[in-house]
């Protein structure tokens, strides 16, 4: 018997017309693996929340058809219940979180369905092993980075032991090693009898542990296979899919140097977009993140390249004037005053719902322009900081020109909270870039974006650099990480600390 069926499914959202997915049929039986891929919009979420019972029981809705998992009907059986069978790591694992500490936090189901206190400690320990996570047992959850975030919710949930597991973008936040070590995990559940159904558009790291490959457009199964199928250029490029088979470029990218104890010479700052000088930073006195580092970053595509909770996002909040830094900033040659970074910089954060807060999406533009100009003028003068903006014909067309290049003009008059993860971090990377600002900074900006979409992002992203602008990307991603001119290395600037890994 499958461990996950659907039999001629097809569902539509309470409130809507539109079937989200259309005469669904699949199985997924213990000891496989099956990835479902496709554009943004295909119906793979959706999918996903009628495997977990989601939809229709939270969602509402009408479904026809039947779901039925680990021998449940999904539609009759309560989601709490379908919780013991199945288990559901989400794209964005704060979801999910109800304690405040890791450990409680992998033991809190435990606790909630009356496991023995023995029991739930050995289970907590096995699960942080798996997941390399045990160090950070007692640390709290809010001072992790995204990636040892979903490292915790993969582990809350091994440690319940579901027979039936559901990812949704597993990989978006992890590095390439984390990645891997998945992998390997998920290939060692399958050997245990797990029935894995993976919802991700980063397809290459699957390729050893994947069985079938189901390909979805419009809310129709459009394609499904073996992993050979992603080779054919002509169907991903057809249905927005990713590539099969990615290398690994952070190595060969040149790197930004970096001193210590010393600024940067006056001719390369001259010449450079950003430049820092003897530069130090730490949220506690006993844990330094930056000592005394001195870099110049001319024009281009500049990759922030380090593992997880290295101080990759950290920089990235210095950049941008979110984090007040020790030391001396330059922009085109010019230092810093008063008014910091902030009006030189645009930030693109990896949880876009922290920049959404307007009612449509032309709205969200709009209003991060006028930000950016109100932030200039703040500059000139006490009073101007006051002065109502207005925007010219111009600037409003230039505003909308964004929303065509980041194929986001069918969706102007949305709400923001409306729309998929991949439409939403497009969003705020047209609120970025409006302020016309000298730095840009991306923090993981293809994490659920399709293959489509990531070429259109990695164009943007040149043409700007062109521009003259000082691109800084972090990124887990390995296809975005080749349009990338040079890296600058966290482990470069953490002379006292440094990170064994070599890919750092």
């Amino acid at each position: 018997m499958p461990m996950i069926e659907f039999k001629n499914v097809s569902y539509v959202y309470a409130n809507t017309s539109e079937e989200a997915v259309r005469n669904i049929s699949l199985t997924v039986h213990a000891g496989e693996l099956k990835v479902v891929t496709g554009a943004s919009g295909c119906g793979k979420t959706t999918l996903m929340r009628l495997a977990n019972g989601l939809c229709p029981q939270i969602y509402g809705g009408k479904v026809i058809g039947s779901v039925n998992v680990a021998g449940c009907d999904v539609s009759a059986t309560p989601v709490a219940e379908l919780a013991e069978h199945v288990g559901t790591l989400f794209q964005d694992p704060e979801e999910q979180f109800f304690a405040l500490n890791v450990g409680d936090e992998i033991a809190f189901a435990l606790r909630s369905r009356g496991v023995a206190p023995e029991t739930i400690e050995e289970r907590v320990l096995a699960a942080a092993d798996r997941l390399g996570i045990t160090d950070l047992l007692k640390q709290d959850i809010h001072e992790l980075s995204e990636g040892q975030k979903q490292k915790v919710g993969l582990a809350s949930i091994l440690a319940l032991g579901p027979r039936v597991l559901i990812f949704d973008e597993p990989s978006a936040n992890l590095d390439p090693e984390a990645t891997e070590s998945l992998a390997v995990t998920m290939g060692e559940l399958k050997k245990e009898g797990a029935a894995i159904l993976v919802v991700d558009h980063r397809l290459y790291w699957l390729k050893d542990v994947a069985d079938e490959v189901i390909v979805m457009s419009k809310g129709r199964i459009e394609a499904s296979g073996s992993w050979e199928m992603l080779r054919n250029d002509a169907l991903r490029a057809r249905w927005g899919l990713r590539r099969a088979d990615v290398p690994d470029p952070r190595e060969t990218l040149s790197p930004i140097d970096v001193a210590f104890g010393k600024t940067v010479p006056e001719a390369e700052e001259s010449q450079s977009v950003f430049s820092a000088n003897r530069m130090s930073f730490a949220y506690t006195p006993e844990k330094p993140v930056f000592t005394d580092a001195s870099f110049a970053v001319p024009a281009g595509v500049t990759a922030l390249i380090g593992s997880n909770g290295t101080g990759k996002t950290t920089l990235a909040r210095i950049l941008t004037g979110l984090n007040k830094a020790e030391g001396s900033f330059a922009v085109c040659g010019s230092a810093v005053g008063e008014g910091g970074l902030m009006p030189h910089s645009g930030l693109v954060l990896q949880n876009a719902d922290h920049q959404l807060q307007m009612r449509t999406v032309r709205e969200e533009v709009i209003c991060a322009m006028e930000a950016g100009i109100a932030a200039l003028n703040a500059r000139k003068g006490f009073w101007q900081r006051f002065a109502r903006v207005k925007l010219s014909e111009s600037q409003i067309r230039r505003a909308d020109e964004i929303l065509k290049s980041l194929n986001l003009t069918h969706l102007a008059g949305r709400h923001p909270q409306s729309l998929s993860g991949g439409e939403k971090q497009r969003v705020v990377i047209a609120c970025a870039l409006v302020k016309n600002p000298a730095i840009l900074i991306l923090d993981e900006p293809t994490s659920g974006l399709d293959g489509a979409n990531m070429a259109c992002i990695a164009k943007l992203l040149k043409d700007e650099a062109a521009r003259g602008r000082a691109v800084f990307l972090i990124t887990h991603d390995l296809e975005l990480l080749g349009i990338c001119d040079r890296a600058l290395r966290m482990r470069d600037l953490q002379p006292q600390n440094p990170i064994a890994d070599a890919h750092a």
